[in-house]
């Protein structure tokens, strides 16, 4: 076989050598130990939490030791591409504060583009420069084999219960004379371009996993696709050049793509490259109730999958990275509860700690994190967190939230406990919260209110008895004193002592009395300090709730 005139038949146009690209894209000058990673995901529209999980893990590996992360679109195939899914796995990540240093998404001619473009599909030329390459060795070859014929020979395989695929004897295409090859493209045979195995089903590769260890896989003996029939490459074939030329040094991705390592290991090793570091995650797993047991999460299940959920609800990218470590690297926690206020980029992240197993999300645990790392905000950061929430998802209402600056600032040190002791852990993600504070902007009157346990006709006595002494230049105490003289009037214990010892003396004690307030003006028998919320709101509105209240 003259493979020089099957690559020049199969290739006319390409005048580049693979030598051209590796001086065109050189070996990265770096610090010591620093790694070069990348996230690449389909343009499909739909980003993940296993995305941000991943996308973290590589963004720590890389940082940590001044190397470079990347954003690479695999755009090959085309049927699954979504109009603007770029732009959403960008913005999408970069609300979780996690920022690319090169890859798709900069200008053209910025200095992040060097090792561009980023884009798969314009990488088209330098894919069949090295398709070309192994023509000429003898490593790839076109075949001419229809869906049909495939598929007859798959439904073959599987009755006698071989190995399914394109291989040894089932290569139909695999020792065509040149001449039958001439005569398919004479003919304008569609064809495909397969690598030339030389993989043996007796022989194993080694490769240290960067997580898991060593792993012993069979060698790939199937003759892969490299360029399908429009010349558009593979998954398999673009990724191996790609993380050659951009000059990766670790891969970090799902526990899927192990069984595909084969592969990629006779690609490297046959394109002659250097393999980086593969390191493959575990799934991110949840408890399911139904039986008990622990399973993938899943798109169609769970729609705490997306981002988009969480970026609806609003739940702030910081919470979501410190709950993310937790899961990627094991002594993280201990770590964070050691040194509190210590940025989470000084925690030194490693490869080695991170989970063989299915790591288990937690949203319990999530929410946890969520009122301990928002209760160590100072007003004003969320202040500023639920203003830029409310404006991409609750454009009209902001304008109500937010009208008074002040108020909402006091409504918020309410919530966080300023200047107590302790500060609350009152908040999760932007929804609850203004769930829970909704009271104060008259946007939650059509909703369903506590009930209260006085009598109605009790209930209406002891809020206009409430109204008639109320003073608003009361301090908080004064304020408590006339709760209790009310309370005493109405049968009500008026000091709480006094009820828990002969409680069968009294219809109840001066909470009961203040609830019955606290319900008239907030529709909820649980909130902070009642005082408090009532010189917020302002004495108008808190009037005007109470008149609400007993008609």
């Amino acid at each position: 076989m003259d493979y020089d005139k099957l690559a020049q038949l199969l290739f006319p146009d390409v005048k580049n050598t693979p030598e051209f690209y590796e001086e065109k894209f050189p070996y990265r000058k770096l610090p010591s130990k620093a790694q070069v990673t990348r996230m690449a995901p389909s343009p499909t529209g739909f980003i993940h939490l296993g995305n941000l999980y991943s996308a973290l893990a590589d963004e720590r590996i890389a940082h940590k030791k001044g190397g470079i992360f990347y954003l690479r679109i695999e755009d090959t195939d085309e049927k699954r591409k979504v109009d603007g899914a770029v732009d959403t796995i960008i913005q999408t990540l970069r609300y979780f504060d996690i920022e690319f240093d090169e890859g798709a998404g900069f200008d053209d001619d910025a200095a992040q583009n060097a090792y561009g473009p980023y884009f798969q599909r314009q990488r088209v030329e330098i894919y069949h420069t090295y398709a070309k390459s192994l023509v000429q060795r003898g490593l790839a070859y076109p075949c001419f084999c229809t869906e049909e014929e495939l598929d007859k020979v798959r439904q073959h395989q599987e009755q006698e219960k071989e190995l399914t695929g394109y291989y040894g004897k089932y290569a139909a295409c695999r020792s065509l004379t040149l001449e039958a090859i001439e005569q398919n493209l004479s003919a304008h045979k569609p064809y495909v371009l397969r690598l030339r195995s030389q993989g043996s089903p007796d022989r194993e590769i080694i490769f240290k996993d960067s997580i898991k260890g060593e792993v012993k896989l069979p060698e790939n003996i199937h003759d892969i696709v490299l360029l399908k029939k429009d010349g558009i490459p593979t998954y398999h074939f673009a990724h191996v050049i790609d993380d050659h030329l951009m000059r990766t040094t670790m891969v970090i991705r799902g526990g899927e793509w192990l069984a595909s390592a084969p592969i990629h290991y006779e690609l490297f090793h046959l394109l002659g490259f250097k393999m980086p570091e593969y390191g493959h995650t575990a799934h991110l797993m949840k408890f399911d109730e139904e039986t008990g047991g622990k399973r993938k999460l899943s798109k169609r299940k769970d729609p705490e999958l997306s981002l988009d959920y969480y970026r609806k609800d609003g739940y702030h990218p910081y919470c979501m990275k410190v709950y993310l470590m937790t899961l990627l690297n094991s002594n993280f926690e201990e770590w964070h509860e050691q040194f509190p206020d210590k940025p989470i980029d000084d925690f030194p992240f490693s490869v080695e700690k991170m989970s063989q197993s299915g790591a288990l999300f937690d949203q319990d645990k999530l929410h946890n994190i969520c009122k301990n790392e928002l209760s160590k905000l100072s007003e004003q950061e969320l202040y500023d967190f639920l203003y830029a929430w409310a404006e991409e998802h609750e454009p009209d209402k902001k304008d109500i939230w937010f009208a008074d600056r002040e108020k909402m600032l006091n409504i918020l040190r309410l919530y966080m406990g300023i200047g107590m002791k302790r500060r609350r852990k009152d908040f999760m993600y932007a929804v609850q919260i203004f769930e829970m504070i909704s009271y104060f902007f008259d946007l939650d009157n059509a909703g369903e209110h506590d009930s209260c346990k006085l009598e109605p006709s009790l209930a209406k006595a002891v809020l206009e008895d409430y109204l008639a002494v109320y003073s608003h230049a009361d301090s908080n105490e004064a304020w408590f004193g006339k709760l209790k003289q009310i309370a005493g009037k109405h049968g009500f214990a008026p000091e709480m002592k006094d009820y828990k010892k002969n409680p069968e003396n009294y219809k109840g004690s001066v909470s009961d009395v203040a609830e019955a307030v606290r319900i008239a003006v907030t529709g909820r028998a649980n909130t902070p300090d009642l005082w408090s919320i009532v010189h917020i709101m302002g004495e108008e509105q808190m009037r005007e709730r109470i008149m609400r209240a007993i008609a």
